[in-house]
């Protein structure tokens, strides 16, 4: 196995650079690499509580008030003035309080608390850990998405699960170790999935986008009617060898590899993403836990199922996107029937989703995190709706390594601002990469004079959350 990548590590890059065999190294490389990959991938820095990660991200900002953050006090003064002051910065201006149109009940062992919007996940509670504390600085869809995603609002810089490639690997060399499932093509577009200065076997790999139904979420070109394996096979080789004279300039050797590299798994992926796709295999049982061939469950549900394949195969980091052209979950008016649609098309997805993966015991060592990129405002927008706010709301974990059933942060009296333990983003994703056995200081990469890293200079781990 390969130690991770690192600030003063070798690289590939310089390897090859420095090295007397030059080019010729790089099928040995690849040849070391592919093993260390069959043998678990990458070695972390510590002990991991998980193996790969689900991102169950819920595009536009659900309300943490009306679905896992239960505020008595909001429902009691609903349509009094806001008690205190609002943010200095607001996305749009708001009136007065706005109590929750949904009841809460005690749900799991814990006594955990959770709308009625959510009656399938609410079953689920004594496996999830619920950070309420979770706050940004961006109140628009745009900066608070690459926020979410890459650490940065302002500059582009690899997404989470770049990071998390190029720090462990892959545990399946004929898939992409990162792979989005019908990611958004708004608010920063390909920047939320980009490896950015990493290098290009970090991006993810999408399928689909967000403006069609999962059903197209395939991936194109894996087959090839024309010519055998041994063919395209010899096709490979014989374009490596005339690569070889082009490879001894220094400057082209960075984009080569990563070209080649791009070429060598297209090939390899041929046999593996076609049975990954296939849900055919799967039982009436199993398609009815996720709702698949019911409406509205049918398009998250076939993500979610996708997710518990891909993760069950190796793929490392595994984000899937509800959204849509028309509602997403921004409800600056009309709360009650968009955020109805949106829960009953993810809740019982979600749910199947957390029973077969414990079922299959792959909760234990996969963490699964669940956001949107704010949450909303306990003011209302309007008559009926609430507006972007990223001064404190809702994040839930589950499985790889986190306690179940417990509840870290606060948000004050009516769910405005983070109050208690605060969770910023970046200590969210130095979190994340604690539970894959990641530092999240020592996972850098030297760009342009500087050593980055996703958490850029700042980030806590909340160490309380493990068990």
């Amino acid at each position: 196995m390969s130690p991770p990548r690192l600030v003063n590590s070798i690289t590939r890059r310089t390897m090859l650079r420095g090295s007397a065999l030059g080019f010729g190294a790089l099928a040995a490389s690849s040849l070391l690499a592919a093993e260390g990959d069959a043998a678990g991938g990458a070695l972390p820095h510590f002990a991991p509580r998980s193996r790969r990660v689900i991102f169950l991200f819920m595009k536009g900002g659900p309300s943490s008030i009306d679905t896992f953050d239960e505020k008595p006090l909001l429902t009691r003064d609903d349509g009094k003035p806001l008690p205190f002051d609002k943010p200095r910065v607001q996305f749009a201006p708001t009136g007065n309080l706005l109590g929750s149109p949904w009841k809460f009940a005690n749900y799991g062992k814990s006594g955990t608390r959770v709308s009625e919007l959510f009656p399938h996940v609410a079953r689920h509670v004594d496996d999830m850990c619920f950070l309420h504390s979770v706050h940004g600085t961006n109140a628009a869809h745009g900066g608070a998405l690459l926020k979410l995603h890459t650490g940065s609002d302002t500059f582009v810089r690899p997404s989470m699960g770049a990071w998390v490639t190029y720090g462990l690997g892959t545990e399946n060399a004929n898939l992409p170790a990162f792979v989005t499932i019908c990611p958004t093509l708004a608010h920063g577009g390909v920047k939320n999935w980009g490896n950015a200065f990493l290098p290009a076997d970090c991006q993810g790999t999408p399928l689909g986008v967000a403006s069609q139904p999962a059903t197209a979420a395939q991936m194109k070109f894996t087959g090839n009617g024309r010519l055998s394996p041994g063919a395209q096979r010899s096709q490979l080789d014989l374009l490596a060898a005339m690569n070889r004279d082009y490879a001894r300039d220094a400057a082209n050797r960075g984009e080569l590899e990563a070209r080649l590299e791009s070429f060598e798994l297209a090939f390899r992926m041929q046999s593996a993403m076609p049975q990954v796709q296939d849900l055919s295999a799967e039982s009436p049982e199993t398609l009815r836990l996720y709702g698949i061939g019911e409406q509205p469950t049918d398009d998250f549900g076939r993500q979610c199922l996708l997710a518990r394949r891909f993760a069950e195969r190796g793929v490392r980091f595994i984000q899937a996107t509800h959204s849509d052209t028309n509602v997403q979950w921004d409800q600056h008016s009309n709360l009650k029937e968009g955020h109805e649609k949106n829960a009953r098309e993810v809740d019982k997805p979600i749910a199947g989703l957390l029973a077969d993966l414990k079922a299959r015991g792959l909760l234990d060592d996969t963490l699964v995190m669940w956001s949107g990129e704010f949450g909303r405002t306990p003011t209302a927008q309007g008559k009926n709706g609430r507006d972007h706010n990223p001064y404190g709301f809702t994040v839930w974990m589950a499985g790889g390594g986190v306690r179940g059933g417990f509840h870290y942060g606060k948000t004050d009296d009516y769910g405005f601002y983070a109050a208690e333990d605060k969770v910023h983003i970046h200590d969210l994703h130095a979190t994340l990469l604690y539970a894959l056995g990641l530092d999240h200081e020592r996972l850098t990469f030297r760009y342009s004079g500087r050593d980055f890293r996703l958490t850029d200079i700042r980030g806590q781990v909340v160490q309380e959350i493990f068990s």
